[in-house]
Formats: C-alpha cells, sequence, structure tokens
C-alpha cells in the first residue's frame, strides 16, 4: 500500500553548512524510488510517497545521503512520519500553543532514536521565559519574543543530546500537515486555483 510520509533531515542547509539544493534532494529522491516528492523550505522538510516500511525509508535515505552529498555525516539523521503522527503533533498541542504567534516563539522539537526521559535531562526552562510541554514523541518549546536571548534553547543546542533531535518552527508543522493533506492518497475534491486536494 502507497503512503504519504513526512521526511524530516537533520543537519542540511544549517549555519551554511552541509548544503543541500532542495531540486537535487527532490532528484536523489525520485532517484531512490519514490515518488510525488515536495520540498518545504531549504531546512529538511520533505513529502513523499512510497510503499516502504518507515523504517526501510529512514534507513534507505540516511545511508544514502552522505554518498550523494558532501556532508558532515555525525550531524545528518533522517526521522519519518507518518500523515496520523503529523495530525496527533498538530492536533494534541498544548492549549494556547501557537496562538499569539507576535508574543511567543514557538518550536516543536522532534525526538529521534531518544526517550522523552533521556532527552528532558538538558530541559532546564527559564522561568518566565520559556515553556515545555511533553508531547507523543516530541517537546513543545515556547519562548517569550521580549525575553528570547535569555531563553535557555541555545544550552539545550550545545548538549551532545542535540544530535538526536531536530527542530522546526510551529508554522513550519502546520504547513507540512496542509501540504500532507493535500499530497494524501485518496482524492475528495478541488481545491482552490485548481490544486488538487485529498485527506485520509
Amino acid at each position: 500500500m502507497t503512503n504519504t510520509y513526512l521526511v524530516l533531515l537533520r543537519g542540511i542547509n544549517v549555519g551554511g553548512k552541509n548544503l543541500v539544493p532542495m531540486a537535487g534532494l527532490k532528484k536523489f529522491l525520485e532517484e531512490l524510488g519514490y515518488f510525488n516528492v515536495s520540498t518545504y523550505i531549504a531546512s529538511g522538510n520533505v513529502i513523499l510517497k512510497s510503499d516502504k516500511p518507515i523504517e526501510e525509508i529512514k534507513a534507505q535515505i540516511e545511508s544514502n545521503l552522505t554518498k550523494n552529498f558532501k556532508l558532515d555525516s555525525e550531524l545528518i539523521r533522517v526521522l519519518v512520519l507518518t500523515q496520523k503522527q503529523v495530525n496527533g503533533i498538530v492536533n494534541q498541542k498544548p492549549d494556547t500553543f501557537g496562538d499569539q504567534p507576535e508574543k511567543y516563539y514557538n518550536d516543536v522539537i522532534f525526538l529521534m532514536d531518544i526517550d522523552q526521559t533521556q532527552a528532558m535531562t538538558v530541559f532546564k526552562p527559564r522561568e518566565g521565559v520559556d515553556k515545555v510541554w511533553l508531547g507523543i514523541g516530541v517537546i513543545y518549546w515556547q519562548r517569550l519574543s521580549a525575553l528570547r536571548t535569555q531563553s535557555r534553547l541555545s544550552a539545550i543546542m550545545a548538549s551532545p543530546l542535540y544530535k538526536s533531535m531536530t527542530i522546526r518552527t510551529w508554522n513550519t508543522k502546520v504547513t507540512d500537515r496542509r501540504n500532507m493533506h493535500q499530497a494524501a492518497l485518496w482524492q475528495t475534491g478541488t481545491a482552490k486555483g485548481g490544486m488538487k486536494f485529498y485527506r485520509l
């Protein structure tokens, strides 16, 4: 059965390092046998279709990515999510999380082969600046915009455990879900502008 997946690539196009052009990434994935491949911004967000199981997709992309692009392999990790998982992350967000983008920075930190208990050892939110909530396979992190320079998010990114995490803004995750709906398997109608809309 063919399914739609969100693939998050950790460690590419960050700080001018591990540069991967999106056109080249799309071609690379198509040559691996994936189809309906689309990318969103350059931080490693890919939607594709495949009849392969998740673990096989993860292993194949992870092992071949460093062979096809000049990358620091220690930084590269791949996370593959189903549409159901992405829906759960968006629908089960904490109350008010993402509701005041003018006041707060809202990020979702995805855990990659690390459990929440271990990951939380490096999360030490600063009172009055940071808020943290546990989700399913993710940690929701909110920072007060006016005091963002006092946030302890940078301390997390400096930790060795951060190699087992990848961070995305909340707006990116909402957009990923919308794009997954549009790329999903069963057609139910036509969206504005002639774009086909699909739903699982």
